[in-house]
Protein backbone atom coordinates (compact mmCIF):
# COMPACT_ATOMS: atom_id res chain seq x y z
CA UNK A 1 0.00 0.00 0.00
CA UNK A 2 2.45 2.46 -1.27
CA UNK A 3 0.68 6.19 -0.95
CA UNK A 4 3.23 8.22 0.66
CA UNK A 5 4.61 10.01 -2.91
CA UNK A 6 3.87 9.83 -6.50
CA UNK A 7 8.34 9.94 -6.10
CA UNK A 8 8.22 6.54 -5.04
CA UNK A 9 7.04 5.36 -8.08
CA UNK A 10 9.48 4.08 -11.22
CA UNK A 11 9.70 4.12 -14.07
CA UNK A 12 6.99 3.68 -16.72
CA UNK A 13 7.92 0.26 -18.93
CA UNK A 14 8.02 2.35 -22.22
CA UNK A 15 9.60 5.04 -20.71
CA UNK A 16 12.23 3.18 -19.02
CA UNK A 17 12.86 1.08 -22.54
CA UNK A 18 13.31 4.23 -24.88
CA UNK A 19 16.29 4.84 -22.48
CA UNK A 20 17.55 1.41 -22.91
CA UNK A 21 16.92 1.90 -26.83
CA UNK A 22 18.85 4.81 -26.63
CA UNK A 23 21.55 4.45 -24.42
CA UNK A 24 24.13 2.59 -27.39
CA UNK A 25 25.88 4.56 -29.95
CA UNK A 26 26.86 7.96 -29.92
CA UNK A 27 24.85 11.61 -29.69
CA UNK A 28 26.21 15.33 -29.75
CA UNK A 29 25.95 16.47 -26.65
CA UNK A 30 24.82 19.19 -24.39
CA UNK A 31 21.00 19.04 -26.00
CA UNK A 32 22.60 19.22 -29.85
CA UNK A 33 21.44 15.87 -30.85
CA UNK A 34 18.66 14.98 -33.24
CA UNK A 35 16.90 13.49 -30.73
CA UNK A 36 16.51 16.65 -28.44
CA UNK A 37 15.80 18.83 -31.30
CA UNK A 38 13.18 16.80 -31.98
CA UNK A 39 11.95 16.76 -28.74
CA UNK A 40 11.78 20.60 -28.67
CA UNK A 41 9.42 20.52 -31.49
CA UNK A 42 7.34 18.16 -29.89
CA UNK A 43 7.01 20.40 -26.79
CA UNK A 44 6.26 23.26 -29.32
CA UNK A 45 3.37 21.04 -30.55
CA UNK A 46 1.95 19.83 -27.61
CA UNK A 47 1.80 23.86 -26.43
CA UNK A 48 0.54 24.66 -30.29
CA UNK A 49 2.91 27.79 -30.73
CA UNK A 50 6.93 27.95 -30.71
CA UNK A 51 8.28 27.59 -26.80
CA UNK A 52 11.74 27.30 -25.40
CA UNK A 53 12.39 24.14 -23.82
CA UNK A 54 14.99 23.50 -21.35
CA UNK A 55 15.50 20.28 -19.33
CA UNK A 56 16.61 20.61 -15.66
CA UNK A 57 17.55 17.70 -13.14
CA UNK A 58 14.41 18.44 -10.93
CA UNK A 59 11.22 20.56 -10.25
CA UNK A 60 13.53 22.35 -7.46
CA UNK A 61 15.86 23.40 -10.04
CA UNK A 62 13.17 24.48 -12.58
CA UNK A 63 11.28 26.86 -9.77
CA UNK A 64 15.03 28.56 -8.43
CA UNK A 65 15.80 28.60 -12.00
CA UNK A 66 12.67 30.49 -13.07
CA UNK A 67 12.94 32.88 -10.48
CA UNK A 68 16.83 34.12 -11.31
CA UNK A 69 14.93 34.35 -15.09
CA UNK A 70 12.92 37.11 -13.70
CA UNK A 71 14.90 38.63 -10.36
CA UNK A 72 15.98 41.64 -10.20
CA UNK A 73 18.31 44.09 -7.37
CA UNK A 74 15.82 43.52 -3.97
CA UNK A 75 13.01 41.63 -5.75
CA UNK A 76 10.40 39.96 -4.51
CA UNK A 77 8.08 36.87 -5.38
CA UNK A 78 4.57 36.61 -4.33
CA UNK A 79 3.81 32.80 -4.10
CA UNK A 80 0.72 31.30 -1.78
CA UNK A 81 1.93 30.42 1.68
CA UNK A 82 1.64 27.16 1.26
CA UNK A 83 3.45 26.57 -2.39
CA UNK A 84 6.09 24.74 -2.37
CA UNK A 85 9.00 26.98 -3.50
CA UNK A 86 7.82 28.79 0.18
CA UNK A 87 7.92 25.25 1.87
CA UNK A 88 9.45 22.61 0.76
CA UNK A 89 12.37 24.00 -1.51
CA UNK A 90 15.13 24.99 1.34
CA UNK A 91 15.40 28.47 0.45
CA UNK A 92 16.62 27.19 -3.25
CA UNK A 93 14.26 29.97 -5.19
CA UNK A 94 16.16 32.77 -2.96
CA UNK A 95 19.94 31.69 -3.19
CA UNK A 96 19.41 31.07 -7.10
CA UNK A 97 17.57 34.39 -7.22
CA UNK A 98 20.96 35.80 -5.75
CA UNK A 99 19.14 36.89 -2.75
CA UNK A 100 15.50 37.34 -4.16
CA UNK A 101 12.57 36.75 -1.42
CA UNK A 102 9.23 35.02 -1.80
CA UNK A 103 6.30 36.40 0.12
CA UNK A 104 3.45 34.44 1.32
CA UNK A 105 -0.38 35.32 -0.01
CA UNK A 106 -2.96 33.70 1.45
CA UNK A 107 -5.72 32.15 -0.01
CA UNK A 108 -8.52 29.46 0.10
CA UNK A 109 -7.75 25.74 -0.95
CA UNK A 110 -4.22 26.02 -1.42
CA UNK A 111 -4.88 28.91 -4.41
CA UNK A 112 -3.79 31.92 -4.30
CA UNK A 113 -6.53 35.03 -3.71
CA UNK A 114 -6.59 37.49 -6.66
CA UNK A 115 -7.58 40.64 -4.14
CA UNK A 116 -5.04 39.40 -1.38
CA UNK A 117 -2.11 38.66 -3.83
CA UNK A 118 -3.03 42.48 -5.63
CA UNK A 119 -3.04 43.61 -2.07
CA UNK A 120 0.58 42.05 -1.51
CA UNK A 121 1.77 43.62 -4.41
CA UNK A 122 1.01 46.86 -3.77
CA UNK A 123 2.87 46.52 -0.40
CA UNK A 124 5.98 46.98 -2.24
CA UNK A 125 5.79 49.71 -4.29
CA UNK A 126 8.54 50.00 -6.72
CA UNK A 127 9.38 53.77 -6.46
CA UNK A 128 10.18 52.43 -2.47
CA UNK A 129 13.44 51.85 -1.96
CA UNK A 130 13.75 50.09 0.96
CA UNK A 131 11.14 47.79 0.89
CA UNK A 132 11.85 46.38 -2.49
CA UNK A 133 10.14 45.68 -5.76
CA UNK A 134 7.61 43.21 -7.29
CA UNK A 135 9.48 40.52 -9.17
CA UNK A 136 6.64 38.20 -10.89
CA UNK A 137 4.17 35.59 -8.89
CA UNK A 138 4.01 32.01 -9.26
CA UNK A 139 1.19 28.92 -9.02
CA UNK A 140 1.40 25.86 -8.54
CA UNK A 141 -0.98 23.65 -10.92
CA UNK A 142 -1.72 21.18 -8.99
CA UNK A 143 -1.33 22.95 -5.44
CA UNK A 144 0.33 21.90 -2.33
CA UNK A 145 -3.15 20.32 -1.51
CA UNK A 146 -4.35 18.93 -4.46
CA UNK A 147 -6.98 21.20 -5.57
CA UNK A 148 -6.94 22.82 -8.84
CA UNK A 149 -7.18 26.65 -10.20
CA UNK A 150 -9.78 26.63 -12.88
CA UNK A 151 -8.58 28.49 -16.31
CA UNK A 152 -10.73 31.73 -15.08
CA UNK A 153 -9.25 31.74 -11.86
CA UNK A 154 -5.51 31.55 -13.73
CA UNK A 155 -6.44 34.12 -16.22
CA UNK A 156 -7.76 36.13 -13.04
CA UNK A 157 -4.29 35.91 -11.29
CA UNK A 158 -2.94 36.88 -14.91
CA UNK A 159 -4.72 39.63 -14.94
CA UNK A 160 -3.65 40.92 -12.11
CA UNK A 161 0.49 40.45 -12.96
CA UNK A 162 -0.36 42.20 -16.27
CA UNK A 163 -1.87 45.17 -14.24
CA UNK A 164 1.71 45.59 -12.35
CA UNK A 165 3.65 44.04 -15.71
CA UNK A 166 4.91 40.70 -14.03
CA UNK A 167 5.23 37.73 -15.44
CA UNK A 168 3.84 34.67 -14.57
CA UNK A 169 4.93 31.66 -13.67
CA UNK A 170 3.70 28.08 -13.41
CA UNK A 171 4.93 25.60 -10.98
CA UNK A 172 3.56 22.42 -12.89
CA UNK A 173 5.28 19.56 -11.02
CA UNK A 174 2.33 17.78 -11.58
CA UNK A 175 1.25 19.60 -14.54
CA UNK A 176 -0.68 16.39 -16.27
CA UNK A 177 -2.55 15.74 -13.31
CA UNK A 178 -4.33 19.14 -13.42
CA UNK A 179 -4.92 19.26 -17.18
CA UNK A 180 -6.75 15.88 -16.99
CA UNK A 181 -8.35 17.26 -14.09
CA UNK A 182 -9.24 20.31 -16.06
CA UNK A 183 -9.95 18.89 -19.26
CA UNK A 184 -8.49 21.34 -21.39
CA UNK A 185 -5.13 21.36 -23.39
CA UNK A 186 -1.79 22.79 -22.40
CA UNK A 187 -2.01 26.08 -24.09
CA UNK A 188 -5.15 26.84 -22.51
CA UNK A 189 -3.62 26.13 -18.95
CA UNK A 190 -1.01 28.42 -19.49
CA UNK A 191 0.29 30.39 -22.10
CA UNK A 192 -3.60 31.36 -23.32
CA UNK A 193 -4.22 32.10 -19.57
CA UNK A 194 -1.30 34.54 -19.38
CA UNK A 195 1.45 32.31 -17.80
CA UNK A 196 4.55 33.24 -19.28
CA UNK A 197 6.53 30.02 -18.11
CA UNK A 198 5.62 26.82 -16.73
CA UNK A 199 8.00 23.92 -15.16
CA UNK A 200 7.00 21.02 -16.43
CA UNK A 201 7.25 17.75 -14.37
CA UNK A 202 7.60 14.62 -15.78
CA UNK A 203 9.38 12.31 -12.87
CA UNK A 204 5.76 12.41 -10.75
CA UNK A 205 4.13 10.68 -13.49
CA UNK A 206 6.09 7.66 -14.62
CA UNK A 207 9.61 9.28 -15.70
CA UNK A 208 13.06 8.21 -14.32
CA UNK A 209 14.65 11.72 -14.28
CA UNK A 210 12.80 13.92 -16.60
CA UNK A 211 12.00 17.66 -16.04
CA UNK A 212 12.03 20.92 -18.07
CA UNK A 213 11.32 24.72 -17.93
CA UNK A 214 9.00 25.37 -20.81
CA UNK A 215 9.14 29.57 -21.44
CA UNK A 216 6.74 30.73 -23.53
CA UNK A 217 8.18 34.91 -23.14
CA UNK A 218 10.90 34.50 -26.01
CA UNK A 219 12.46 37.67 -24.05
CA UNK A 220 12.09 35.65 -20.86
CA UNK A 221 14.24 32.58 -22.93
CA UNK A 222 17.30 34.71 -24.21
CA UNK A 223 19.25 34.77 -21.16
CA UNK A 224 17.85 31.82 -19.65
CA UNK A 225 21.26 29.34 -21.28
CA UNK A 226 24.02 31.07 -19.11
CA UNK A 227 21.54 31.05 -15.73
CA UNK A 228 21.21 26.75 -16.37
CA UNK A 229 25.16 26.16 -16.79
CA UNK A 230 25.82 28.66 -14.42
CA UNK A 231 23.35 26.23 -11.98
CA UNK A 232 25.26 23.01 -13.46
CA UNK A 233 21.80 22.19 -14.91
CA UNK A 234 23.15 21.69 -18.53
CA UNK A 235 23.38 17.63 -19.22
CA UNK A 236 26.25 16.15 -20.72
CA UNK A 237 23.69 13.30 -22.07
CA UNK A 238 20.58 15.04 -22.54
CA UNK A 239 19.63 12.47 -25.03
CA UNK A 240 18.04 10.50 -22.00
CA UNK A 241 15.68 13.55 -20.91
CA UNK A 242 15.12 13.51 -24.15
CA UNK A 243 14.23 9.98 -24.99
CA UNK A 244 11.82 10.52 -21.94
CA UNK A 245 9.75 12.88 -23.01
CA UNK A 246 9.85 11.50 -26.91
CA UNK A 247 7.86 8.49 -24.91
CA UNK A 248 5.86 10.91 -22.68
CA UNK A 249 4.61 12.68 -25.17
CA UNK A 250 3.61 9.61 -27.70
CA UNK A 251 0.16 8.38 -28.33
CA UNK A 252 -1.21 10.29 -24.93
CA UNK A 253 0.77 8.21 -22.74
CA UNK A 254 1.75 11.15 -20.61
CA UNK A 255 -2.67 11.74 -20.35
CA UNK A 256 -3.58 7.88 -19.77
CA UNK A 257 -0.90 7.47 -16.56
CA UNK A 258 -1.56 10.86 -15.05
CA UNK A 259 -5.91 10.15 -15.74
CA UNK A 260 -5.10 6.73 -13.81
CA UNK A 261 -3.42 8.26 -10.86
CA UNK A 262 -6.59 10.98 -10.70
CA UNK A 263 -8.98 7.69 -10.53
CA UNK A 264 -7.45 5.68 -7.87
CA UNK A 265 -6.74 8.81 -6.17
CA UNK A 266 -11.03 9.52 -6.76
CA UNK A 267 -11.52 5.77 -5.62
CA UNK A 268 -9.73 5.90 -2.55
CA UNK A 269 -11.43 9.30 -1.53
CA UNK A 270 -14.55 7.64 -1.98
CA UNK A 271 -13.96 4.88 0.39
CA UNK A 272 -12.27 6.95 2.92
CA UNK A 273 -16.03 9.26 3.15
CA UNK A 274 -17.47 5.93 3.45
CA UNK A 275 -15.67 5.06 6.36
CA UNK A 276 -16.34 5.60 9.95
CA UNK A 277 -13.12 6.04 10.87
CA UNK A 278 -12.24 8.52 8.70
CA UNK A 279 -13.24 11.82 6.78
CA UNK A 280 -11.92 14.26 3.41
CA UNK A 281 -10.24 17.57 4.24
CA UNK A 282 -11.70 18.22 1.12
CA UNK A 283 -12.33 16.10 -2.25
CA UNK A 284 -9.09 16.14 -4.31
CA UNK A 285 -9.26 17.45 -8.05
CA UNK A 286 -5.94 15.46 -8.69
CA UNK A 287 -4.22 12.29 -7.42
CA UNK A 288 -3.67 13.62 -3.51
CA UNK A 289 -6.34 12.82 -1.03
CA UNK A 290 -5.97 14.63 2.53
CA UNK A 291 -7.92 12.62 5.30
CA UNK A 292 -8.61 13.54 8.40
CA UNK A 293 -8.20 9.98 11.12
CA UNK A 294 -6.98 9.66 14.64
CA UNK A 295 -3.74 9.40 15.54
CA UNK A 296 -4.27 6.09 16.72
CA UNK A 297 -6.31 4.90 13.33
CA UNK A 298 -3.04 6.40 11.53
CA UNK A 299 -0.48 4.25 13.51
CA UNK A 300 -2.55 0.74 13.26
CA UNK A 301 -2.91 1.54 9.08
CA UNK A 302 0.86 2.01 9.10
CA UNK A 303 1.62 -1.58 11.40
CA UNK A 304 -0.36 -3.09 8.39
CA UNK A 305 1.92 -1.50 5.70
CA UNK A 306 0.34 1.38 4.75
CA UNK A 307 2.79 3.94 3.64
CA UNK A 308 1.01 7.27 3.95
CA UNK A 309 2.56 10.55 5.50
CA UNK A 310 1.51 12.79 8.01
CA UNK A 311 0.66 16.52 6.62
CA UNK A 312 1.04 19.67 8.21
CA UNK A 313 -2.35 21.21 8.43
CA UNK A 314 -3.43 24.10 6.30
CA UNK A 315 -3.64 27.77 8.27
CA UNK A 316 -7.67 27.60 7.26
CA UNK A 317 -8.70 24.38 8.47
CA UNK A 318 -6.57 24.46 11.68
CA UNK A 319 -9.87 24.62 14.05
CA UNK A 320 -11.68 21.69 12.41
CA UNK A 321 -8.73 18.63 13.40
CA UNK A 322 -9.19 17.77 16.76
CA UNK A 323 -6.35 16.93 19.22
CA UNK A 324 -6.26 13.24 19.11
CA UNK A 325 -6.79 13.58 15.17
CA UNK A 326 -4.10 14.21 12.35
CA UNK A 327 -4.05 15.73 8.56
CA UNK A 328 -2.63 12.49 6.43
CA UNK A 329 -1.79 12.66 2.63
CA UNK A 330 -2.14 9.64 0.21
CA UNK A 331 -0.63 10.20 -3.42
CA UNK A 332 -1.99 7.72 -6.05
CA UNK A 333 0.63 7.32 -8.99
CA UNK A 334 0.29 5.74 -12.52
CA UNK A 335 1.73 2.93 -10.75
CA UNK A 336 -1.09 2.29 -8.14
CA UNK A 337 -3.08 -1.08 -8.55
CA UNK A 338 -6.62 -1.42 -7.78
CA UNK A 339 -5.85 -3.72 -5.09
CA UNK A 340 -3.46 -1.24 -3.22
CA UNK A 341 -6.67 1.04 -3.26
CA UNK A 342 -8.66 -1.88 -2.19
CA UNK A 343 -6.36 -3.25 0.29
CA UNK A 344 -5.87 0.11 1.98
CA UNK A 345 -9.74 0.32 2.38
CA UNK A 346 -9.96 -2.61 4.21
CA UNK A 347 -7.96 -2.32 6.41
CA UNK A 348 -9.39 1.81 6.98
CA UNK A 349 -12.59 -0.45 8.03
Amino acid sequence: MFFASDNWAGAHPSIAQSLVDHASGYAPAYGNSDLDRHVETVFSEVFEREVSVFFVSTGTAANALAYSAISKPGGVMFAHREAHMIVDECGAPEFMSDGGRLCPVDGPHGRLDPKGLEAAIRRYPAEFLHAGRPAGVTLTQATEIGTVYSLDEIGTIAGVCRRHKLPLHMDGARFANALVSLGCTPAEMTWKSGVDMASFGGTKNGCWCAEALVIFDPHLAAEFPFLRKRAAQLFSKSRFVAAQFETYFRDGLWLEMAGHANAMASRLADHIEASPHARLGWRPQANEVFPVMKRAKFDALKEQGAFIHEWGIPAQMTDSVAEDEMLCRLVASFATRDEDVTAFCQALG
